[in-house]
């Protein structure tokens, strides 16, 4: 089976090894790739943006199936172009990626389905989205309704801070096209959960529940990031509340989408914050795997991934997965500056023996011409570890992550503090 996976960053890494895993001779090439992906997978050096060049890639290759990890291709019409030319393709068509592409089309999707979320507006001119601040409660989340890396969300704690946000987005154009439309919304109190589910677009496989740790600094301090951490499994996703998010999240999303003509045929990863009522309120969508939660779920699977990956590009239901006991954390490790001018160009050194269940996945890694592993974007690594335990898994992913060196690492050494203050 001839498999070709669109991106290069930290999630493309954990499919890539997920599948050589669990099928050994699975070809994998990976578009553009990265070092990490270099020793299980040939490498194309085409964009992930690029998605003429990909298309005709997967055409000419004959490739049996596409996976397409990023939201930029997918939002850019990757999926639909490979269906036109009759190539299977793991992923939703542009018109279903607009569910994370957009947050205001995003908005209307759960308004229309009755999807428990913050109260928001939607803005493209200043002065009367400064007026709505000046009326909201505090605190007040501001969002660049376009794709903004994971950085597009700021919680501000006051007003002034709102007004501020919303001047930089509509006035002075931090985030570029993302940020020409703004929506400011209600901050919602709780317990964030990552929940991830294969769907043809009406049946649904849901994977291990996890948590992601957004913000730069240890507590739960400084901006938002495109993710600094996970770990799963997570106390609060019991199977009743996984239910809960099954019926009153996921199906009505898709049954929305389904009835605007946009069927969903991929990952759908839905970002809910478990209110103290229990209520699953949804604080966005995206249109494909989670990263990092990637890659702490992955190493949780026994079998079944390849499978439904292809059941799912066919249009049938991904069937039922394997997963093993125990607990997976993973800690990233990011380049000084990041989120916001990352430093490139630090050699990096990753020792032969890492503590015992501990996998290293690339995310922002790039070799120079003399062979030396070098940082290349904000996130470099992610240090996996899985375990027996949630304990061991956490200690050992910290361990891992220590002993990685590059000049002006930055990482947390509390992934998973919620969990381990429960135990």
């Amino acid at each position: 089976m001839k498999v070709l996976i669109v991106g290069g960053g930290g999630r493309e890494h954990a499919l890539g090894w997920a599948l050589r895993h669990e099928n050994p001779a699975v070809r994998l090439t990976a578009a553009p790739g990265n070092p990490g992906l270099h020793g299980i997978a040939t490498l194309l050096p085409i964009p992930a943006d690029d998605i003429d060049r990909l298309a005709e890639a997967a055409v000419s290759g004959a490739f049996d199936l596409t996976v397409i990890g990023p939201e930029v291709p997918l939002a850019l019409g990757l999926a639909d172009q490979l269906r036109a030319r009759g190539r299977l393709a793991f992923g939703p068509s542009a018109a279903a990626a607009a569910l994370e592409a957009s947050k205001s089309f995003s908005k209307d999707v759960m308004e229309a389905a009755r999807i428990p979320t913050a109260a928001s507006r939607s803005f493209t001119e200043l002065a009367p989205a400064l007026a709505y601040v000046d009326a909201h409660a505090e605190p007040v989340v501001v969002k660049a309704s376009g794709l903004a890396a994971g950085k597009g969300a700021i919680v501000c704690a006051t007003r002034r801070e709102a007004a501020g946000a919303v001047r930089a987005m509509l006035a002075e154009g931090r985030f570029g096209e993302a940020g020409r439309t703004v929506v400011i919304e209600a901050f919602l109190e709780g317990e964030e959960l990552s929940v991830l589910a294969l769907t043809n677009g009406e049946e649904l496989t849901l994977l291990p529940a996890s948590q992601d740790h957004k913000r730069l600094g240890e507590g739960d301090r400084g901006p938002n990031t495109g993710g600094m951490g996970a770990y799963t499994p997570v106390t609060p996703a019991t199977p009743a509340l996984l239910d809960r998010v099954r019926r009153e999240v996921m199906v009505p999303a898709l049954e929305e989408l389904d009835r605007r003509g946009a069927r969903f045929q991929g990952c759908l990863y839905a970002g809910i914050m478990v209110a103290p009522d229990g209520t699953p309120n949804v604080v966005e969508f995206n249109c494909r795997f989670g990263d990092p939660e990637t890659q702490v779920v992955l190493p949780l699977l026994e079998g079944g991934l390849t499978d439904a990956l292809l059941r799912v590009a066919e249009g049938r239901p991904a069937g039922a997965l394997a997963v093993r006991r125990g607990a997976s954390v993973t800690t990233v490790l990011a380049a000084r500056g990041y989120p916001d001018a990352p430093e490139k160009g630090a050699a990096i050194t990753i020792p032969d023996q890492l503590p015992e269940g501990v996998t290293v996945f690339h995310a922002g890694t790039a070799r120079d011409a003399g062979g030396v592993l070098r940082t290349s974007g904000g996130r470099v690594l992610n240090v996996t570890a899985v375990a027996p335990t949630f304990g061991e898994a956490q200690a050992r992913s910290r361990a891992g992550a220590e002993a990685i060196s590059f000049e002006g690492k930055v990482w947390r050494r509390d992934i998973g503090w919620r969990e381990a203050a429960r135990r």
